[in-house]
């Protein structure tokens, strides 16, 4: 069985899906691509955006997506100099499929409890 599995492409597909949710996963990174889906966005607006989370965590996000190939990061000549930071095509493609996510967590975790 486990032969047939490897045929299928099985260890690929789920090393792709466990890459993909190792970085989508972590606390914060989805609802960081979602806000910047609509725009780009200053740090200071991004914090806004996203109720909750902290400066030093919001910048070591930020700098790992951009890590990733899914942020871009401006700065922004002055005065005042500013930076903002919006979606690469790569994080640009993520949008729909974060939003199919949030239609299916809509129709079936309705009832889920929180962690």
């Amino acid at each position: 069985m486990a032969e047939k599995a490897q045929e299928h492409g099985t260890a690929e597909c789920d090393g792709a899906i466990s890459l993909a949710f190792t970085l989508l996963g972590k606390r914060w990174n989805g609802m960081i691509i979602d806000v910047l889906g609509s725009q780009p966005l200053t740090f200071v607006a991004l914090r806004r955006a996203v109720t909750g989370i902290s400066d030093a965590v919001l910048s070591d996000r930020l700098t790992e997506l951009a890590g990733a190939g899914l942020v871009a990061r401006t700065v922004n000549d002055g005065p005042p100099i500013s930076v903002s930071y919006e979606l690469t095509t790569a994080g640009q493609r993520l949008i729909p499929v974060l939003k199919q996510l949030g239609t299916w967590a809509s129709e079936n975790l309705e009832h889920a409890p929180l962690a």
